[in-house]
């Protein structure tokens, strides 16, 4: 295992899949069985749209940007922090495409052995788990306020896990900024991924690239002024295609090696990546 601030993005899984997209709906149907989206009738009636619409969002998704690691830091993160210097405040774990507080579980177990109080951590249960960002925002902001209310907290922090970080976005742009500190995206496809292409579900057509959503998200600063953000990327991300999706402009980022997707939310190792951020 190992972390670095990455300098270099990693497109090699959108070279390996692009020629399958290509293919129809023969090929999404075997890109949804690697990353685990089931909903073979959507692939075959997204499949002839997802070919043509590849080669025209390539240059964008695998151009990315340069990560730099935050103001103060160097080379590789604190391998962990005492008690007695974590400068915290309440936490909201907020779930990716599908998943609900469940998935979330073995992360909130590491933020409650690493002293936060189970009273300062609130995990979001959206209604439609594969619903549209936009609803999915208005849940979060009901959650936020529910969490300041039970802590007394004037502000929240939010670790956000793939899609759930694009509703978390929208949520900031639509006034949160003021209750959250610092936000986490981890391996959330701030510019799409291909793989949206393989259901039809809201949440899913919104993380194509080059959606309307994604495009109204890209008018607005990646954090709010005053919102403290960090990104989170693995190499053997086959949700996040292109891999360098999961970077967004102006933060810093980890890449770390080698945690999947779902692996992220039950890493020691991506938890003090975290801990550090969120303790600075």
């Amino acid at each position: 295992m190992g972390r670095k601030w990455s300098g270099l993005l990693r497109p090699a899984v959108l070279g390996l899949l692009v020629p399958v997209l290509g293919g129809g709906a023969a090929g999404l149907s075997g890109i949804a069985g690697i990353a685990g989206v089931i909903e073979i009738a959507s692939v075959a009636a997204v499949a002839g749209v997802a070919g043509a619409a590849v080669g025209a969002e390539i240059a964008e998704l695998s151009g990315g940007g340069r990560a730099v690691a935050p103001a103060g830091v160097e080379g590789e993160l604190l391998p962990g922090i005492t008690e007695a210097s974590v400068a915290r405040v309440p936490v909201l774990l907020v779930p990716g495409w599908s998943d609900g507080p469940e998935e979330l579980e073995p992360l909130r177990r590491r933020f409650v052995r690493a002293g936060w109080p189970d009273a300062e951590l609130m995990a979001v249960g959206f209604e439609d788990p594969v619903g549209s960002n936009v609803d999915h925002a208005r849940e979060i902001a009901a959650a936020v306020d529910s969490l300041k209310r039970r802590t007394g907290s004037a502000t929240v922090d939010v670790v956000a896990h793939s899609m759930g970080g694009l509703a978390t976005r929208w949520y900031l742009k639509d006034g949160g900024a003021e209750s959250i500190r610092r936000v986490v995206f981890m391996a959330t496809p701030h510019r799409g991924t291909l793989l949206g292409w393989a259901t039809l579900t809201p949440g899913g057509r919104e993380m194509r690239p080059g959606s309307e959503f994604l495009l109204a998200l890209k008018s607005f600063r990646a954090v709010p002024e005053g919102v403290e953000g960090l990104t989170i990327q693995t190499e053997t991300d086959m949700h996040i295609v292109p891999n360098s999706s999961a970077l967004l402009e102006g933060l810093p980022n980890v890449e770390l090696c080698c945690p999947t997707h779902q692996g992220l939310l039950d890493s020691d190792e991506v938890f003090d990546v975290i801990q550090t951020f969120l303790a600075r």
